[in-house]
């Protein structure tokens, strides 16, 4: 298997185009990449940010030099700490996506407990993803818990 690293600011590109596999695979919603070029310059000054509140892990695509075959994101935040968490920090995974060519090697599984780990030398003591049906058992598998969900959104 190809070896996690830490993503740069030259994968932006890949990344968005993972991130755009994942949407279409999880979500029935514009199929659009217009807003990449908007997305791009954000993405690349947070990949630059060694020390900043977003991360993300990839895997060199094996086959298909320049490209990526995984992507995990993730981000720390801050919320009023509380028993067994007086420092409040709080890791989110998303956009956990596998070029469909690359998929059933363990590229997410590696690159999940790599974002782990950060978390953890960050002092997070919970982290919080939302998963779809197909991806759950590895997120079950790797600790994690179902919860009730009662959260509620507002688009702005």
């Amino acid at each position: 298997m190809s070896a996690v690293r830490r993503a740069l600011p030259g994968d932006a590109e890949e990344i968005l185009r993972l991130r755009q596999v994942m949407i279409d695979s999880v979500f029935a919603s514009d199929p659009s990449v217009a807003w990449h070029g908007e997305s791009l310059p954000t993405l690349r000054a947070e990949l630059g940010e060694p020390d900043g509140d977003f991360t993300a892990f990839v895997v060199d695509h094996p086959e298909r030099p320049g490209a990526l075959a995984c992507l995990v994101a993730g981000t720390t935040d801050y919320r009023i700490g509380k028993a067994g968490d007086p420092q409040g920090m709080v890791g989110f995974v998303f956009s956990v996506a596998t070029d469909p060519d690359a998929r059933r090697r363990g590229y997410a599984r590696a690159c999940t407990t790599a974002l782990l780990e950060w978390f953890r030398g960050r002092g997070v003591r919970r982290v919080q993803l939302t998963a779809s049906a197909e991806a759950e058992p590895l997120y079950i598998s790797l600790g994690f818990r179902p919860k009730p969900n009662p959260l509620l959104e507002l688009a702005l």
